[in-house]
């Protein structure tokens, strides 16, 4: 990425809430920026160089993000190590961070939150990658800077920030399969004290349909929109103003065949961000921001028939949230900060399938000291405080620590506790729908309405007891341990993390029944005393000048520790399907928890020819096999299942050829060995390819 070197005593500008302005000190470490293009800010709230981190980042840059030609955020994080896009039950692409659910990653813009989890992921689609500076991820526990959400680790979009005086920008125009469009202009500017930037992006899509054999598409037309717009104003070299606005929609068709019947109609999302900063500096040691943040997600659906009106179907999700805060960072002396911070969210969720609005109101404080006690030592000390209106107050530190053993090689390691209660749509969700035909229930509602379903004929199976949904759902913890050692010189530099997190009664999805639809019937259980647990390993190594290859590698193992325990004393059988005789089973025969591979890797070579101002980049994903649920009612899944599926390869690739400096043709494909699995994966469509044009002024 491209920052100004005005650093020391200078920040760099960046528009997040957790990055000071221009005229503020950033830890003054000897491993702090020393690369410019390696600086981030989510993982302490500091500016902080990659490699001096004690705990595990993916950076993600701009430069990566314009050469692979991605469009949305959900693709750049499927080619991360450790990182997996996981549709849930209604198709959106959330994250998975160290076997750990979307429910329990927090999505940053700025530094601010996100919201609207309608079904528990986070749909990253919603995020164009056209305005982005940089993607930060913190892998592992982050509750003691960000609460209880960031159970898992955080994802933080940084956007671009006007630099120059004179006007800057660029349009874009990609044209994909599926006649795909997408559409970018970026307008930015600085003039002294006063500085503005302006984004817009569509996406527009006629969708695909992976069973032409069944009425409707897997993937409906739809459009959306994207606008941005921010303003900083320096009132002095000690205050400084950021304000900036978003403004998202989405509109997209829908149908469902029910028996004869056909009904029609479309989804339609608005979303609105607000965020108001104020940096102020009382000398060289005290920093304060002072901030304000508002943002409204609002989804409608509705099905209807075409040919009497009659309504099919109709729902609202409308989730409000305001949260003031107030930030101080303190520089007691040379490698000594301390950073405090207070803040109050107040939170309405008003839907079809609640039965009156929900509020919450929290206050919340925490504090981190990020210190040197040796010239070669860095240890970090945080925790946070969070007193909620709907569960019980909950506090979660954390402790982690950078040591340098050498020029080359550095060890870190990080220990932190995190905890979550069940939300509203965990208990009481009770929501179809009616495009897709999936259902999702809250545990407390999930027996009488499977009841309801079967009586109505529109299950063919259920895939659970009703006396597993008899005791309360109970609220979760997590302990998280990262041990990791870094190495990097000359051309070679790698990086191995360990990691375990302990969760007490996770609660995850889970298929309790299938429709005669197709679809799937969803609710929610704990997972009593679970962990996950494995490593990831990433490479990198620049075989010549312009050309460079790097790799990742994440093992993986996810397990209830009772059903282990059951295991142990013989306690559970299976049929094996050659013999058709019923076997007891071990832990050798265990798998793990749904949805999670045991192995995931990629391979990527970036290439560059400055002679034809020319690069090129292959990228290469793999996921090894996964269960989507226990197919023979055991309550594990074991290899005895029929319900995993198979491991897949996917392979992206694009070149990008720069004409008279400000004009780039971009050519590529995703998904070239055009993978496709219809039952099981209906996010995954085959080869893509795409041409895009871009024009820098």
């Amino acid at each position: 990425m491209n920052l100004n070197k005005v650093l020391a005593p200078l920040f760099i500008v960046v528009s997040t809430s957790i990055i000071f302005s221009q005229n503020k000190v950033a830890i003054a470490d000897s491993l702090v920026l020393e690369t410019l293009d390696e600086v981030v800010v989510t993982a302490t709230r500091t500016l902080r160089q990659l490699s001096s981190i004690p705990l595990p980042v993916t950076l993600i840059s701009k430069k990566q993000l314009r050469q692979t030609g991605v469009v949305r955020l959900n693709e750049i994080l499927n080619e991360q190590t450790g990182i997996i896009t996981v549709a849930d039950e209604s198709g959106f692409d959330g994250v998975q961070i160290q076997g750990i659910a979307s429910d329990y990653v927090l999505v940053l813009i700025n530094g601010v939150p996100l919201v609207g989890r309608s079904a528990g992921n986070f749909d990253l689609s919603r995020l164009t990658v056209g305005n982005i500076q940089q993607i930060e991820v913190v892998k592992g526990p982050s509750s003691s800077l960000y609460g209880s959400e960031a159970l898992g680790g955080v994802i933080n979009v940084i956007t671009e920030t006007p630099k120059d005086s004179s006007l800057n920008g660029s349009v874009s125009y990609r044209f994909a399969s599926f006649n795909t469009h997408d559409a970018n202009m970026a307008l930015r500017q600085r003039i002294k004290r006063f500085g503005y930037s302006f984004f817009a992006n569509t996406l527009q899509s006629d969708g695909y349909d992976l069973r032409p054999d069944i009425q409707g598409q897997t993937v409906d037309p739809f459009e959306n929109y994207t606008f941005n717009g921010q303003f900083f104003y320096d009132f002095s070299d000690n205050l400084v103003l950021f304000t900036s606005g978003r403004y998202y929609n989405q509109r997209q068709e829908s149908s469902l065949s029910v028996e004869e019947d056909l009904f029609e109609g479309s989804s339609d999302i608005d979303e609105f961000n607000t965020h108001l900063r104020l940096d102020h500096s009382t000398g060289k040691k005290l920093h304060f921001q002072y901030e304000f943040y508002a943002t409204r997600y609002k989804a409608t659906e509705i099905l209807e028939s075409p040919i009497t009106a009659d309504v099919f179907s109709e729902s609202e999700f409308d989730q409000n949230m305001l949260r003031p805060e107030i930030r101080a960072t303190y520089s007691l002396k040379p490698k000594h900060t301390l950073i405090t911070g207070v803040g109050f969210a107040h939170e309405n969720l008003d839907r079809t399938f609640f039965d009156e609005q929900v509020t919450f109101n929290s206050q919340y404080a925490y504090t981190q000291y990020d210190f040197f006690p040796f010239e070669k030592l860095n240890l970090i000390i945080g925790a946070r405080f969070d007193d909620h209106s709907e569960y019980r107050s909950q506090f979660s530190p954390k402790f982690s620590s950078h040591y340098a053993l050498g020029p080359y090689l550095s060890l870190k390691g990080s220990v932190g506790y995190g905890f979550k209660a069940p939300d509203f749509r965990q208990l009481y969700f009770d929501f179809t729908n009616s495009a897709v035909g999936y259902t999702v229930l809250g545990y407390n509602a999930a027996i009488d309405k499977v009841r309801e379903l079967d009586e109505q004929g529109q299950l063919t199976d259920i895939l659970f007891d009703t006396s597993e949904l008899g005791e309360p759902l109970r609220p979760e913890s997590s302990v998280g341990y990262n041990l990791g050692a870094s190495f990097k010189k000359g051309r070679l530099a790698t990086d191995i993390n360990f990691f375990r997190n302990d969760f007490e009664n996770l609660i995850d999805t889970r298929i309790i029944a299938r429709k005669t639809n197709g679809q799937n019937v969803f609710s929610y259980t704990n997972f009593n005393r679970i962990y996950t647990t494995g490593l990831e390993i990433n490479a990198e190594y620049k075989l010549a000048k312009g050309l460079q290859i790097s790799g990742g590698y994440q093992l993986l193992y996810t397990k209830d520790k009772e059903k282990k325990v059951a295991l142990e004393r013989g306690e559970i059988f299976a049929r094996d399907p050659q013999s058709l005789q019923t076997v007891v089973l071990d832990n050798s025969d265990y798998f793990g928890l749904v949805n999670r591979s045991r192995h995931t890797a990629n391979f990527k070579v970036f290439g560059n020819v400055p002679l034809w101002d020319l690069n090129f980049n292959l990228r290469i994903n793999y996921r090894s096999k996964y269960g989507l649920f226990d197919g023979n009612g055991n309550g594990i899944l074991d290899d005895f299942d029929t319900s995993f599926v198979d491991g897949y390869a996917q392979a992206n690739v694009a070149i990008n050829k720069t004409f008279h400096d400000d004009y780039t043709l971009q050519i590529g494909a995703n998904n070239l060995l055009d993978y496709t699995d219809r039952e099981n994966i209906p996010n995954l469509p085959g080869i893509q390819g795409f041409v895009k044009l871009n024009i820098q002024f």
